[in-house]
């Protein structure tokens, strides 16, 4: 058994699409309309096979208070690994994202915060 696709609540699917894919750097991967909101899962340009991230609606009220809360809380909704954090958290600066904690070792690892606009606190991580 393996993982194949990770849900991530986003607040508004256009604004999430541009968001992960633009400024982050994933790819599309599917697109696909259902009803009022659409299928959108995006991978990593390093691993197109790999584990699919969707951008899932908000709209169940769960949903909502479950990412209201976490992001209230400062609680990162997911982590994606990183080989360099520092250069990431530059690249990511320099595309206007906002960060809620700067490169920070704990232990083995380096952490960082950002605010991914659509409602997420995310996670980026060194080992």
């Amino acid at each position: 058994m393996k993982i194949i696709v990770t849900s991530l609540f986003v607040q508004d699917q256009d604004k999430a699409l541009k968001f992960y894919s633009e400024n982050l750097g994933f790819v599309k991967k599917h697109d696909i309309p259902l009803g009022e909101f659409r299928w959108i899962s995006l991978v990593s340009p390093e691993d197109q096979e790999g584990t699919e991230l969707l951008l899932e609606p908000n709209n169940h009220p769960a949903a909502k208070e479950y990412q209201n809360k976490i992001f209230a809380d400062g609680i990162p909704a997911t982590m994606f690994g990183v080989a360099d954090i520092r250069k990431e958290y530059e690249r990511l600066l320099e595309k206007g994202v906002k960060f809620t904690m700067e490169p920070t070792k704990m232990g083995e690892i380096t952490i960082a915060v950002f605010d991914d606009t659509c409602g997420n606190l995310i996670q980026i991580m060194q080992k």
